[in-house]
């Protein structure tokens, strides 16, 4: 085969799936973006009380140079404050990190006042902690980049989740919208293959996650049979 032949890798720039990893855990990091699957990290700092991590900005910089040393394409940080004014100065900061920061605001009117400042200034917003269909369209009238919804706790208040955020992946699609719904709160990886078939195409969840993506016994056997037979025919 000649070299223009062989096909080359693709970067995370053309894929039209977005997989992020929910944990503010190096460790878990160090496990999980070596496998190319994760285009990125996503973090909150309910996620770095977990985590141990202080929520300071100078914490929040080590954690990105990390994350981006572990080839990330680019991590969410959320903003922190009880007014527009702390929100935007704090995401400001945040911002200024690096080019590959996402900075997270909280899906409030206060919230949604200091995304509109900090998507003028250039930066990249996600809206998180979206329960309702509705607020999609808040994001995308913001021009966000992405907008969270929170599939297993909107499970949690009885509602069906998946049907809402199929109702929010139309809603996007039928006004052409670029801001991606990024599907966090994650449960189970039947709900990312459902979706998946309607769709949704970004998702974010845990290490737990991860792993179950992997646990597929009959593949597992497979593996196993493959390498010894490798090693009855000579394979060294």
């Amino acid at each position: 085969m000649i070299d223009r032949d062989r096909p080359t890798s693709v970067n995370f720039a053309s894929r039209q799936i977005r997989l992020c990893l929910d944990t503010a855990d190096p460790k878990q990091w160090q496990i999980w973006l070596p496998t190319g699957l994760f285009y990125g990290i996503t973090t909150n700092p309910l996620l770095l009380e977990r985590s141990q991590v202080p929520c300071t900005v100078e914490q929040l910089k080590l954690l990105a140079e990390q994350a981006f040393a572990l080839g990330a394409q680019e991590i969410q940080l959320q903003t922190w404050g009880d007014t527009v004014e702390a929100l935007v100065s704090t995401g400001q900061r945040l911002a200024a990190i690096d080019q590959r920061v996402v900075v997270k605001v909280p899906m409030t009117q206060v919230g949604a006042t200091a995304a509109a400042q900090l998507i003028a200034a250039g930066i990249p917003i996600t809206l998180t902690a979206v329960y309702a269909v509705h607020q999609v369209l808040i994001a995308a009238a913001l021009g966000g980049a992405y907008a969270a919804p929170y599939l297993g706790r909107i499970n949690d208040l009885g509602r069906n989740g998946r049907e809402d955020l199929v109702a929010m992946q139309r809603s996007l699609a039928g006004i052409n919208s670029a801001t991606r719904l990024l599907v966090a709160s994650i449960r189970s990886v039947d709900d990312i293959t459902f979706l998946a078939t309607q769709g949704l195409d970004t998702f974010t969840f845990s290490p737990a996650i991860a792993a179950a993506f992997f646990e597929v016994a009959a593949t597992e056997q497979a593996a196993t049979d493959f390498q010894q037979a490798a090693l009855r025919m000579g394979a060294n």
